[in-house]
């Protein structure tokens, strides 16, 4: 059951990230909607670098619990995550005016916290 909740809670982290980028950083360049300037260039690294980090840490944390290890299963792997999402939750508050990416955070973090529970 712990593992099974860790997959969906890395999973819901993956798409997180993936429909990030496509909604702020994707669809936003190809619409055109921001004129080029050094805000943009900002805006569109601070979103990449958030949906990629994001995609990134949960492919990493899915590849390591598919393997049969149990490293995401220790005290540490767990507490790696709790930062990791910790991290974005405060980033998405700080950085981002949109609510979805707080909205998902919120979700992956409750995952994680039942996850812990049922450990």
């Amino acid at each position: 059951m712990h593992k099974t909740l860790l997959q969906i809670t890395y999973w819901t982290l993956l798409a997180s990230g993936i429909l990030h980028y496509i909604a702020d950083v994707l669809s936003q360049y190809l619409r055109g909607v921001r004129t080029p300037s050094a805000e943009t260039t900002l805006y569109y690294g601070l979103n990449t670098a958030y949906a990629l980090g994001q995609v990134v840490f949960a492919t990493c944390a899915l590849l390591i619990l598919r393997s049969g290890s149990s490293l995401m299963d220790s005290t540490g792997g767990i507490a790696l995550s709790f930062a990791a999402v910790i991290g974005w939750l405060v980033f998405s508050f700080v950085f981002i005016e949109y609510t979805p990416p707080r909205i998902f955070m919120g979700l992956v973090l409750a995952l994680l916290v039942v996850a812990t529970v049922v450990r």
